[in-house]
């Protein structure tokens, strides 16, 4: 039920055949019962032609008794014992209650017909039905009916006949119309599901067109849509525009805030590099890269959280992996590191921007750059959503019990090296921020394996 009232398919579809069921239930009660009448209507016709021609031949004799010449009747079945078709003649009292069969057709029999005990009008015709000699159902016709010469004796004159083929033909009808209903219903319902098809394959290439701007394939919504669809695919669009004008002028204020931030800060360096005094010298230069770090971070996450639930972000691993190894292949020339990636799987990419993916990759390499003793590896896979990077050396490694401290801002295990000590730290931040992860482990080499987690494009 829930699944029906949030579907728009199957609540048309449901409304349909509702509608096509009570339709043609109705239709065929309507036509059964149309066609019945009409072959009643006949039936008593024919039943009231046999009793004016009984009425006809009908006459008193000399004791005032009715009586009726069988050889002026023309249908054999008068005659014929059972044969479905009977006629009988009763007397009625004065006050129209029915006394006894005065006269019979030959085909009753030795019985007769045990009519209801109706008041008549004298001409008037009256229609029943009546169990017959055989137990069968008789459609009765009836008259009362008085004689000139003796005017104060009633007369009935009932005609009967068996209504089974009544009952059969339409049975027959029924049956018919049924199967004629049945297939013109299946017909319509193909037809619905067709309409219903046509009708919401808009909707279809809308979603098509939706899932395009979440794989990163398209900024906007394209394609034609008809004209109840387009206003919301413009306003969808409008929204679409207007969210990338926020996201980039909020991007162009952080840039011009670090370019203004760097003005200063590099005017206190250089001051702080030509002064004679040492510790003074010392002091401003540390405290220009804390803040020149802190900036780098902080625009880091500014941009990430402007950007990472824009639709259409979407950066090809194998081109960046590339890339960043041939630069860090020229940074470590000297060392002669061997600088591997596996084959990625085809298609896979990163449902982010290429510049935050460029900083994460870059800052693993470098970190693996610098512990590797000779070769760093890059391997990725996609598991469902999820895009796994692993980036392993064959370094010293790190203690388990130091790998959560390196996570952290301006944790360096080794003060030797030059750095800030933000490489896994923004690494970390950054994954976390595209709701990723980052775990370090140790290589089958001994080295440090770190492995990146991020949603894949699809």
């Amino acid at each position: 039920m829930k699944r029906l009232a949030s579907s728009l398919r199957l609540r048309l579809l449901a409304a349909t055949l509702v509608t096509l069921v009570i339709a043609l239930a109705g239709s065929h009660v309507l036509l059964s019962g149309l066609f019945r009448d009409h072959v009643l209507r006949q039936f008593d016709a024919a039943l009231v032609q046999q009793l004016d021609q009984l009425a006809a031949r009908l006459e008193p004799d000399a004791q005032g008794e009715p009586r009726i010449d069988p050889r002026t009747l023309s249908d054999p079945r008068w005659e014929k014992p059972y044969s479905g078709l009977y006629w009988q003649v009763d007397r009625l009292a004065s006050d129209g209650q029915a006394k006894v069969a005065v006269l019979r057709s030959r085909s009753l029999w030795d019985t007769q017909l045990a009519l209801h005990d109706d008041a008549l009008v004298d001409g008037a015709l009256h229609t029943h039905e009546h169990a017959g000699p055989r137990g069968e159902t008789l459609r009765v016709v009836e008259r009362a009916l008085r004689f000139d010469e003796a005017p104060q004796v009633r007369w009935r004159l009932a005609v009967a006949a068996d209504s089974s083929a009544v009952t059969a033909a339409v049975a027959e009808f029924s049956g018919v119309l049924a199967m004629s209903l049945a297939a013109l219903g299946v017909l319509l319902v193909l037809a619905a599901l067709a309409q219903v098809g046509v009708g919401l394959s808009p909707l279809t290439n809308l979603q098509r067109a939706l899932q395009r701007v979440r794989a990163g394939q398209a900024q906007r919504l394209e394609g034609e849509f008809p004209a109840e669809l387009q206003p919301l695919v413009d306003d969808f669009n409008g929204v679409l525009d207007r969210n990338a004008e926020v996201v980039a002028r909020a991007r162009t204020q952080a840039g011009n805030l670090a370019h203004a931030l760097k003005t200063p800060l590099a005017v206190l360096d250089n001051a702080a590099r030509q002064s004679s005094e040492q510790e003074l010298r010392t002091l401003v230069g540390e405290q220009v890269q804390v803040a020149q770090r802190h900036i780098d971070w902080h625009l880091a996450r500014a941009r990430v959280a402007a950007t990472r639930q824009l639709p259409g972000q979407r950066t090809p691993l194998q081109p960046l992996v590339d890339q960043l190894l041939r630069v860090m292949g020229k940074l470590y020339a000297a060392r002669e590191l061997t600088l591997t990636a596996d084959a990625l799987p085809e298609g896979c990419a990163f449902a982010g921007e290429e510049q935050d993916l460029q900083e994460m990759l870059g800052n693993l390499l470098d970190n693996a750059c610098r512990s590797a003793r000779t070769a760093v590896r890059v391997q990725a896979r996609r598991d469902g959503r999820l895009l796994h990077i692993v980036v392993e050396d064959d370094g010293p490694g790190i203690a388990p019990e130091a790998r959560a401290a390196v996570l952290q801002r301006g944790v360096r295990l080794d003060e030797s090296t030059p750095g800030s000590g933000l490489g896994l730290a923004i690494v970390l931040d950054l994954a976390q921020l595209y709701g990723g992860e980052l775990a370090l482990e140790e290589s089958a080499g001994g080295g440090l394996r770190v492995q990146l987690a991020l949603p894949a494009a699809a």
